[in-house]
């Protein structure tokens, strides 16, 4: 760390995120009192403050979050500070097309982490010539050795195998790390460092069951005064400034430059929207970026990379990389990235949008291919989950739009919203139902079908805000009308209206699934507007005494329905019917 910060890196240190500076991430970030001490070394940091270590008052947690100006991205969850480092270097190579570099260190445990090896694989296919990770091998894990222990040519030759440049040294070696941070080949570069834990310290060196344990006050001591003793110069070292070429960006307000072109009445998948609207947005501004898992012609992002193939990122079949790819991008506000793959995919990079979030990074997800309305495809391709494991990170947005307009819209909306943004997008087509002018706002749902005489309010989005409407022109033949809503935005859900559409149809709400039970719709609906309105109960229909059922189609057998007259007591056990060509629907009485 001392050779790299007071001799390698250019950057200003009291500006640690100016846009011209070197990029460092500790992957390792367990060992975030070496990189506080850094900064106290370089000046931006009281050498007090490092006694309020993983203090509440202090910022200096127990591993590197944002709140720091010097750390870019939140790291602890292991294995994934690479694939952020690679996001950075893409961006100042191919984008910002600058000479700052990436450094990324990251511990020998982490190394068996496959997401690790998806970035080693995504480094060498761009030649990211000026990334640098800086690979500690200590030999020892948290509770046992690591697998190769001190095995340092398998680790070069790994390295090698996966397309880089790969050097041994000797970690405790100042000359040896000198010498190697300055090669330059037109390849990323892996520093095998060969280094022992607790180096020096008697008692310590190279011994198990030390990790994460704080050294007694006599022994702290002890070792202070020995180290002390080995200081030979007090001199102050400075950082060397960097070069400043990289280039004024502004992501700020970024606008279609064109209406949405849609007629009412005829018929596109929002997949397809999507890629359109995304490769529309691309010619607002050129930060606005486009990554994929090798599902482009799925998904419709390929119509992004037709228009803007250099701002188009092919990141394989490696989801988990490819979302710290796009953290890395978005790092100090350079890019836009909107990232794509079946919906059912990105539960697999659920941690590092769960670290996207704690890292408060600005990043979109587009998943396709949602719910069973794939159908034929079977349920390996089928999200049924992605709404309860986006609804539930913390900072983040949810759109479902239903026709193209709607996506349309949603992509601009994104673009512009800080935290990490959910697009769920789907295969069928279905009818425009909006005009081009429609306004569409976070967390405002539309009525789609309203009369004054509305018997239940009905919830539906994307394929199912369709077979809704499908089932009220089958109910109206009976005389029996239902209001329709479109969420438009399942987080944050419009409360306001769902209310006074409920207070309207006497407390009736039926939410339409293309889910799995737990996290959609109903559930979200329930635990959004029970906290101001008494109770929202579930409950089957013969439960209700009402013998409802939903066919195929999702229209109503309205025989039932007709004797529903509102009176019921709204206190059933939760219960979902299941077997429709659909996932799931829950009935909700909301009195």
């Amino acid at each position: 760390m001392a050779v790299l910060f007071f001799h390698t890196m250019r950057y200003k240190a009291l500006d640690p995120r100016n846009p011209h500076n070197d990029r460092f991430v500790l992957s390792k970030g367990h060992a975030a009192p070496i990189l506080y001490a850094v900064w106290a070394e370089a000046g931006f940091l009281p050498e007090s403050e490092l006694l309020n270590l993983r203090k509440i008052s202090s910022d200096l947690d127990g591993h590197p979050v944002p709140k720091q100006a010097f750390t870019d991205v939140a790291t602890g969850s292991l294995g994934q500070g690479l694939g952020a480092a690679c996001g950075m270097a893409y961006t100042g190579k191919y984008f910002d097309k600058a000479s700052y570099r990436v450094y990324c260190m990251l511990g020998d445990g982490e190394l068996s982490e496959g997401s690790v090896w998806e970035a080693m694989a995504f480094a060498s296919i761009y030649k990211l010539d000026n990334l640098v990770a800086i690979l500690d091998i200590n030999r020892l894990g948290q509770s046992d050795p690591a697998p190769l222990q001190h095995q340092m040519d398998i680790y070069q030759k790994r390295c090698e195998a996966f397309g880089w440049n790969a050097v041994i040294v000797d970690g405790h070696s100042v000359e040896e790390l000198c010498k190697a941070f300055g090669q330059v080949k037109n390849q990323p570069t892996a520093i095998i460092a060969k280094t022992f834990k607790g180096r020096g310290i008697t008692g310590i060196e190279d011994k198990e069951s030390w990790h994460g344990k704080p050294l007694p006050k006599n022994m702290a001591d002890q070792i202070i005064q020995e180290i002390s003793g080995q200081i030979q110069s007090k001199k102050k070292i400075l950082a060397t400034p960097p070069e400043e070429d990289a280039p004024s960006v502004d992501i700020t307000n970024i606008r279609m430059p064109t209406p949405p072109n849609y007629k009412v009445g005829d018929k596109i998948a929002t997949r397809k929207a999507y890629g359109q609207a995304l490769a529309k947005l691309g010619h607002a501004s050129n930060r606005i970026i486009a990554l994929d898992g090798d599902t482009k012609n799925s998904t419709f992002s390929e119509l992004f990379k037709k228009e803007h193939p250099d701002r188009f990122i092919e990141c394989y079949i490696a989801e988990q990389n490819m979302v710290s790819i796009a953290v890395g991008c978005a790092t100090r506000d350079r890019t836009v990235p909107f990232c794509s793959t079946f919906a059912a995919f990105f539960t697999r990079a659920f941690d590092q949008i769960r670290m996207a979030a704690i890292s408060e990074s600005n990043i979109n997800l587009c998943g396709s291919h949602c719910g069973v309305s794939i159908g034929e495809d079977g349920p390996s391709q089928m999200a049924l989950e992605d709404l309860a494991m986006f609804r539930s990170i913390p900072t983040s947005t949810v759109f479902y739009p239903s026709d193209g307009v709607a996506t349309e819209k949603a992509v601009e909306l994104a673009a512009n919203t800080k935290g990490i943004c959910f697009i769920r997008t789907s295969r069928p087509e279905n009818a425009i139902i909006y005009n081009n002018n429609e306004d569409f706002q976070i967390g405002q749902a539309k009525v789609v079908l309203k009369n004054k005489d509305d018997q239940v309010t009905v919830i539906g989005a994307g394929v199912t805000l369709h077979e809704a409407l499908a089932a009220a022109d089958l109910l109206k033949r009976e005389k029996i009308n239902i209001r329709v809503l479109d969420p438009f935005t399942i987080k944050p859900l419009d409360k306001k209206l769902i209310l006074d559409s409920a207070r309207a149809t006497k407390g009736r709400i039926l939410t339409v699934e293309d889910h799995y039970y737990e996290g959609e719709r109903a559930r979200g609906t329930r635990l959004d507007i029970q906290p101001q309105e008494g109770s929202c109960s579930p409950g089957n229909p013969e439960q209700l005494a009402l013998g409802f059922l939903l066919d195929l189609r999702l229209g109503l057998w309205t025989s039932e329905l007709n004797g529903w007259n509102g009176s019921l007591d709204p206190c059933p056990i939760q219960e979902t019917y299941k077997g429709s060509s659909l996932a799931e629907s829950t009935w909700w009485l909301c009195p």
